[in-house]
């Protein structure tokens, strides 16, 4: 969603008494935390995947330093917010997808603004369910090499696995993250890959690179 599209969006009676402030980049975002109390950040994706992993790790970041500020994904359709469900390295307070109707939009907005600091209840069981079935070291270097474009016997060789075998480590991780195609896999392979675990003694927010 452009930023034309969330002013429209805010500018509407039920959201008007919300006070929004636009930053293209997230480094003018963290510019402006010592001077600006902020309530929420809305994060709208646009379907890239550098921008997809950026997100991902500013946010992961953010719930470290910041973790009174709530944190929303506009994510582009159905099929990423899911993947984001999965893949969060952090608890989001919400997940909306933009491919639903502008009045549903601004319903779902509106109620997860409305719950001040609570992280919603379905989101945050659904994130302790995906941290807790994450992928094996098997299934994670399947998806790094189908990342770099090898093909399962390929990948068989170099894990000194039978097909069959990877066929099933495959089967297993596409079910883990809810995905039902390669094209899901893959995305999935490209925050995994790109996305490591978070130091959690750290406490200075990381400096994602932004295209």
């Amino acid at each position: 969603m452009s930023a034309v599209g969330l002013q429209h969006l805010f500018a509407m009676p039920e959201l008007s008494h919300y006070q929004l402030h636009l930053f293209t980049q997230f480094d003018s975002f963290k510019a402006a935390l010592p001077h600006i109390s902020f309530f929420s950040v809305i994060y709208s994706l646009s379907d890239a995947r550098e921008e997809r992993r950026n997100c991902l790790a500013c946010l992961r970041d953010l719930a470290f330093t910041h973790s009174d500020i709530q944190r929303i994904i506009l994510a582009s359709d159905e099929m990423e917010a899911r993947l984001i469900g999965h893949l969060s390295p952090s608890r989001l307070h919400g997940i909306i997808s933009k491919a639903v109707s502008l009045s549903h939009l601004q319903a779902e907005l509106l109620a997860l603004l409305s719950e001040t600091h609570r992280i919603n209840d379905n989101v945050l069981n659904h994130w302790y369910v995906s941290q807790s079935r994450m992928l094996s070291p098997t299934e994670r270097a399947i998806l790094r090499y189908m990342s770099f474009g090898y093909s399962i016997p390929e990948i068989a060789t170099q894990l000194e696995r039978n097909i069959k075998t990877i066929r099933a480590h495959k089967f297993n991780a596409m079910v883990k993250l809810g995905v039902n195609s390669d094209v899901g896999l893959l995305d999935a392979a490209d925050i995994l890959t790109h996305l490591p675990a978070r130091d959690t003694r750290g406490s200075v927010l990381s400096t994602p690179v932004f295209s």
